[in-house]
Formats: C-alpha cells, structure tokens, sequence
C-alpha cells in the first residue's frame, strides 16, 4: 500500500489506532492504579536539592507545554523539572549506561515492555522520529523492561520491523519504579522529555503518534531551549 510503513498502516491509521489504544490505557490505568508489578529497584533515588540546575528550569517547561499541540498534546511540562541523570540501565552492548552519559543531546525517553499492546503501535513511530530527528542534537532512548533476557525484545523489535532504536533494558524495572516514585511512571508506555542537561522537562502516560509533523515540531522547540 503506498505511504504504509513496514508494519503495513499508514501513519494516519496507526495515529486513529494510537488515539484509541491512549484512551483505553488511560480508562485501565485510572481503575486499577498501576498496572506493572514493582519490584526492587536497581537505581537510587536521588534526594532534591533546592540548588539542582533542573529546578530552575520552570519557564523552559512552561515553553514545551505550548509547543506540546495536536497528536503530542498529553506531553505536559513539568510543574518541578527534576534530574534524571542518575536513571541506570543496559546498553545495546549490555554494559551499564547512565542517562547522563547522553548529556549534551535533548532526550525523548520512552519506557516499553513487549506485552504492552499501545507499545506495540507506538514503536514504528518512534523508530521513525529516531531516523528522521536522531543526530547529534537529539535521540530516542527507549528502554525495555521485559524480565529475562534480551531474545524476546530483540525478536519484537525485528518484528515490527524498527531500525534506528537501539535496545536499551531494564529488567530489574528499576527505572520505571524510580519513576513510579517520582510520580511520572503509572503505566506503559510512558514517555518523558530530558534536556541537554539531564533535566526532565515534560512527561506523558500512554502512546502518541511520534511520527508526524506534530512530534517533529514539538522535537525542535525542544531542542532549542
């Protein structure tokens, strides 16, 4: 089918489908809570400062609040942007990786499991902002948190045909539980936008369609503050 991607939709039908799923996450999340089990986390918590860089950063989030419109409008800013530097998980080669190893590229952080159903629609269009948007300036960090090992997220991916994610875990769920923590994780997927900094400045709940001319924009104002 012309325009269709390698799962065979088009970005139109994977956005109406998108829409559906982040309206059925929301009803789910909203009746049971949290719907991913917490176990023992692997990364500590870091204590705020009130002299943390992030927490001057509230006109930054207030900006990318704005630019949050259309297909990525459940991006919101952070009321207090906190530092998420600290975050701890597995590179592609299996060795520890820090967030802060990134620092200096603005960040779209997405956290994913292989049994999340909107997952599973959102990835294409995050492979597909990653290989349009991704450079030195910016990248899609997506971090699975399946438990075991990597066979079964390597397989999805493959399946879904992404090209440009890099698979980054987190099977002790570590990550997602320190976001659990910091009341920015209640479900998957969950998303969060990390300044050059290391500086949450914005985080939503549930899929969005990252492929369009919406996310694009909203990339680019990212990347300039």
């Amino acid at each position: 089918m012309a325009g269709s991607d390698e799962t065979g939709k088009t970005p139109r039908n994977r956005s109406r489908k998108i829409i559906s799923l982040a309206a059925l996450a929301g009803i789910f999340a909203g009746a049971v809570g949290v719907y991913v089990m917490e176990r023992p986390s692997g990364n500590i918590v870091a204590t705020t400062n009130p002299d943390d860089q992030c927490t001057l950063k509230t006109a930054n989030a207030k900006a990318i609040d704005k630019a949050a419109t259309g297909a990525v409008a459940a991006m919101r800013g952070a009321d207090s942007p906190q530092s998420m530097g600290s975050l701890t998980f597995t590179g592609p080669d299996g060795k520890p990786v820090r967030l802060e190893d990134f620092k200096g590229k603005t960040l779209l952080v997405n956290l994913w499991a292989t049994w999340c159903l909107p997952c599973r629609e959102e990835m294409p269009a995050l492979d597909a902002l990653e290989t349009k948007k991704g450079g030195d300036d910016f990248k899609v960090v997506t971090i699975n948190i399946d438990t075991g090992d990597e066979a079964k997220p390597k397989a999805f991916l493959s399946e879904i045909g992404v090209k440009s994610l890099e698979l980054y875990r987190d099977p002790s769920m570590g990550v997602f539980n320190d976001l659990k923590r910091k009341n920015l994780a209640f479900g998957l997927p969950v998303t969060m936008l990390v300044d050059k900094e290391g500086c949450q400045i914005a985080a939503m709940n549930g899929p969005a369609e990252w492929s369009g001319e919406d996310a694009a924009r909203f990339i680019e104002a990212a990347k300039a503050l």
